[in-house]
C-alpha cells in the first residue's frame, strides 16, 4: 500500500505541467502550439523568454527531486525510488493533459539528483558538455541518460538504483523517437533555436 501511495504522489507531482502554465501566465500562449508542441524547458526556450525556460527547468526539476526527498524524509530509500520514478511518468504523461507530457530530461535529473547525486550530477556534467560541443539538447539528453545505469551501477552497485535508471533511460528514449530520427537525419534544431 504504502508504493501505491508513494507512486500515485510522485505521479500526481510530476504531473504539474510547469511550462505550460508558466508560458500561459505570461503571455506566451500554450506552448504546445510553439515549436516541437512540448512543455518542456527546451521549447520554452524557442519562445526566446530565457528566464521563463530556466524557471520551467528548475520547475520541473523540482518535481522529481521533492517528490524522493519528501518520500525519503517519512519513507525510505526504495520507496523512493518508486516516488521519483513516477514523478517521471506523471512529467511524461499527465491526466490533465490526456497524458501527452515532456519527454522527463529535468524531471529525470532532478529525481536522480535527489536519489543519488553523484549520479545526477555526473548526468547533469555529461549533459552539458554535450549541449556545449554539440549545441543539440535531445543529443545531451540521450546521452547523460543513457549513460545513468552504468553510473549508478559503478558508483553504488545498487541493483535496485540500476534498475530503476534503466527504467527511467528507457521512457526518456521512447519519449524521444522523433528526435532520435531527426537527429540520424541531421534534422535536430539547434539549442534557442526558433522553429
Amino acid at each position: 500500500m504504502v508504493y501505491f501511495i508513494a507512486g500515485l504522489f510522485g505521479y500526481l507531482l510530476g504531473s504539474i505541467p510547469f511550462g505550460l502554465v508558466l508560458c500561459k501566465v505570461f503571455g506566451l500562449g500554450d506552448i504546445r502550439d510553439i515549436g516541437s508542441g512540448n512543455i518542456g524547458a527546451t521549447n520554452v526556450l524557442r519562445t526566446g523568454n530565457k528566464p521563463l525556460a530556466l524557471a520551467t527547468l528548475l520547475l520541473d526539476s523540482g518535481k522529481g527531486a521533492i517528490a524522493v526527498l519528501l518520500t525519503l524524509h517519512f519513507l525510505d530509500y526504495n520507496v523512493a525510488l518508486i516516488a521519483g520514478f513516477f514523478a517521471l511518468i506523471g512529467h511524461c504523461f499527465p491526466v490533465w493533459l490526456k497524458f501527452k507530457g515532456g519527454k522527463g530530461v529535468a524531471t529525470t535529473l532532478g529525481t536522480l539528483l535527489a536519489l543519488a547525486w553523484p549520479v545526477g550530477l555526473s548526468a547533469c556534467a555529461i549533459w552539458l558538455g554535450m549541449a556545449l560541443i554539440f549545441r543539440i539538447s535531445s543529443l545531451a539528453a540521450l546521452v547523460a541518460i543513457g549513460l545513468t545505469p552504468l553510473l549508478s551501477h559503478y558508483i553504488y552497485n545498487d541493483p535496485n538504483l540500476s534498475g530503476i535508471c534503466a527504467l527511467i533511460a528507457a521512457l526518456v528514449y521512447i519519449k524521444h523517437r522523433e528526435n532520435i530520427k531527426r537527429l540520424f537525419k541531421g534534422e535536430e534544431p539547434k539549442i534557442g533555436k526558433k522553429k
